[in-house]
């Protein structure tokens, strides 16, 4: 597993409110932890909701557990934000913020360019390989999943149990509480 592959929750967190049907971009790994930021799970408010001094309406989406207060983003600008960190491919998260605003105020980027998150979700040294093995997550390389960024973030779980297929493919259909099926 590396930066830019995906976790996909499995059926076998079902109970686990922040991860349920999760999908989620990994950002950063190293011996000591994991960094990953989940990304179908949109919030009701937009940026500019959230923030004085932005006009765009982009969406928020929760990150996960850790951090909660805190805005991260991940995006396709590369040099154009300073201080970014390369995930994968032409993925960066964070930077310079300042930078950010001032293209969001130039309309000079879109939804499909950066995305905007409310926390992270976080794993200390061998938590998430332990739960990798009690089969918690698949990992999906970066190379099998369709551009996230350009498509729905609503139905990236369901259209990832789907590909997986096998065992995974009734549950592309099960609703989102079980007790209303």
């Amino acid at each position: 597993m590396k930066a830019g592959d995906f976790l996909i929750a499995t059926p076998t967190i079902i109970s686990d409110y922040n991860f349920r049907r999760s999908g989620i971009l990994m950002v950063d790994r190293k011996t000591t932890g994991t960094v990953g930021f989940i990304i179908n799970k949109k919030l009701e408010y937009t940026l500019d909701e959230l923030m004085e001094n932005v006009s765009s309406p982009f969406p928020m989406y929760y990150g996960g557990p850790v951090e909660q207060d805190n805005l991260f983003f991940v995006h396709k600008l590369g040099d154009q934000i300073p201080k970014s960190l390369h995930i994968d491919g032409d993925l960066h998260w964070s930077g310079d913020f300042e930078s950010v605003l001032k293209l969001l105020e130039l309309k000079k980027v879109n939804p499909t360019q950066i995305r905007f998150f409310l926390g992270y979700s976080g794993w200390s040294e061998g938590q998430l390989e332990s739960e990798i093995k009690e089969d918690s997550w698949a990992v999906i390389d970066s190379e099998e999943v369709i551009d996230w960024m350009d498509n729905s973030s609503e139905d990236f779980w369901k259209n990832q149990m789907r590909a997986m297929g096998g065992r995974f493919l009734i549950w592309s259909n099960a609703p989102e509480n079980p007790l209303s099926n």
